[in-house]
């Protein structure tokens, strides 16, 4: 019996639970009730189509990184990506990154590996984003403490994952690399895996796909931003930029630890966390956080659910991608 995914499920689960006591134990429920029924639904509104917009550059983010893989067109890729936020609001420890790459794999005829390569490329880049906009927004409201600890950490599992991200790229060049294709040559299946996937990393060494990633997240970003200012106009706060942008990056950072689904706990501490650093009362903060991520998980659930009715689930026949 295969335990993997259900002890993920059980870690995720518990610190979900964990991180939404640290919150509730802190806030009034009543107070945080008020705020959220008088929430002006056309901030709201204007919140989630922000929002739709943030995923659409999401969409067009992973159809370029792809380029070099295969042209695929935008639609299909930006349904293959609703579904796998669909999924990661059912499943734990963000495994609907695997299920995007399945789809995209299946539908186009991509091996499964490469598609999961550029998914881990795209990752990498959002968290380099991430550390940046956090970095600068750190700068801006002068705030410290445990806040400017898990940005500067951040920063530094960035720099790691940039390390090991570089040295699998060139991995086939490194001393000793002969030697581990000969041990390799033992076990194809593995070895066309690992190829696969280091194919789909490599789409990060082409300077113009990474600009074009590094574009579009910026695009998203800012999208990201102004909706959780958005949320904050609704509620009555009106947030500067860099506290939006502060507030945005730190649960981008928090949704990095295994949570359960939908990163429900780790989402609502982190932005109640970072808010009350800036001076928003707690009530206050665990309501933008409510609102925001509720309006996330309509936006993704409803798109999500359209893509899944459009594309479905059976698998399709494989083909060869076309190559660029």
């Amino acid at each position: 019996m295969r335990t993997g995914p259900a002890v993920r499920a059980l870690v995720g689960a518990v610190i979900s639970i964990v991180a939404l006591w640290i919150v509730l134990s802190g806030v009034d429920l009543t107070r945080v009730g008020d705020l959220v029924r008088r929430a002006d639904p056309r901030w709201v509104a204007f919140a989630a189509v922000l929002s739709t917009l943030d995923l659409a550059f999401r969409g067009l983010r992973w159809q370029r990184l792809l380029r070099p893989i295969a042209r695929i067109r935008y639609l299909p890729m930006f349904g293959y990506l609703l579904i796998g936020y669909l999924a990661n609001n059912v499943l734990p420890a963000r495994l609907g990154e695997l299920v995007r790459s399945h789809y995209l794999g299946d539908r186009e005829g991509i091996r499964r590996a490469s598609a999961l390569g550029t998914v881990v490329v795209e990752r990498v880049i959002d968290l380099v984003a991430v550390v940046g906009i956090a970095t600068v927004a750190l700068l801006i409201p002068s705030v410290r403490g445990v806040v400017a600890t898990a940005v500067f950490v951040g920063a530094g599992v960035a720099t790691a994952f940039l390390v090991v991200l570089a040295l699998a790229i060139v991995a086939h060049r490194l001393p000793g690399a002969d030697r581990a294709r000969t041990i390799a040559d033992r076990w194809p299946n593995v070895q066309g895996l690992a190829r696969s996937l280091q194919g789909g990393l490599q789409v990060a060494s082409r300077p113009r796909t990474v600009v074009e990633a590094l574009v579009t997240s910026v695009a998203a970003w800012t999208c990201s931003i102004l909706a959780f200012a958005a949320i904050g106009q609704a509620i009555g706060i009106e947030l500067t930029i860099a506290q939006a942008a502060l507030i945005g990056s730190s649960v981008a950072l928090a949704s990095a630890v295994p949570a359960g689904p939908s990163n429900l706990g780790t989402f609502e501490l982190a932005a109640v966390k970072v808010s009350s650093a800036i001076g928003i009362p707690a009530d206050t903060a665990f309501a933008l956080a409510l609102l925001s991520h509720a309006t996330i998980l309509v936006v993704t659930s409803i798109g999500g659910a359209i893509a899944f009715i459009r594309i479905g689930w059976r698998q399709t026949t494989e083909r060869v991608a076309p190559q660029p």
